[in-house]
């Protein structure tokens, strides 16, 4: 089952996508954006990586693909508890074009229908560096709020860096949708 943004459609990953996901990994100024280590990624690393998590039912990685641009980035929900029903979320686009056209706000709404209204989930967890405007104003936009730092949690380019840590609840998310007319 594909899910339907208004200008995105996220799609299950395929084997042919690892290109797409190396080259974000590869990536120095994605990855300066986002958590996580930060090495070079092989083609044999990243199909072997695709493999272990194709069938995993606690992580869902999607493609998020545009009419104009194709596969431009990746959208996850991962380390799902079904019992506490939460999840995080995390968002990576490839650099070019498709940024600030409104792709990943409309893919981060896409994502949100899924969790609260498929899967049924109640909370969205995620996090984004202090100095990273574009992720603060976006997800502040959709309702996610700040819920504290961790304080030199992240360490990359001879540096610490602190650590926002962020939430959205279903119902945050309904009162958006209600408030913008998003789906209409």
């Amino acid at each position: 089952m594909n899910i339907y943004g208004n200008k995105v459609v996220l799609r299950a990953m395929e084997k042919t996508d690892c290109d797409l996901v190396k080259s974000m990994f590869n990536d120095p100024e994605i990855e300066n954006l986002v958590v996580g280590w930060a090495f070079p990624v092989s083609e044999y690393a990243q199909e072997q990586w695709y493999i272990k998590n194709y069938s995993d039912q606690k992580n869902f990685r999607f493609v998020i693909e545009t009419e104009e641009d194709g596969a431009v980035g990746i959208a996850t929900l991962t380390d799902i508890d079904w019992k506490n029903r939460n999840a995080t979320h995390g968002i990576k686009l490839k650099n070019g074009k498709c940024r600030s056209k409104g792709t990943g706000t409309d893919a981060v709404m896409a994502i949100m229908r899924y969790a609260f209204d498929e899967l049924g989930l109640h909370r969205l967890d995620g996090s984004w560096f202090e100095d990273n405007i574009a992720s603060i104003n976006m997800y502040t936009k959709l309702g996610w709020t700040a819920e504290g730092i961790r304080r030199d949690y992240v360490y990359k380019h001879g540096a610490y860096r602190n650590l926002v840590i962020a939430g959205v609840l279903a119902e945050d998310y309904y009162n958006l949708i209600e408030k913008k007319g998003y789906w209409k």
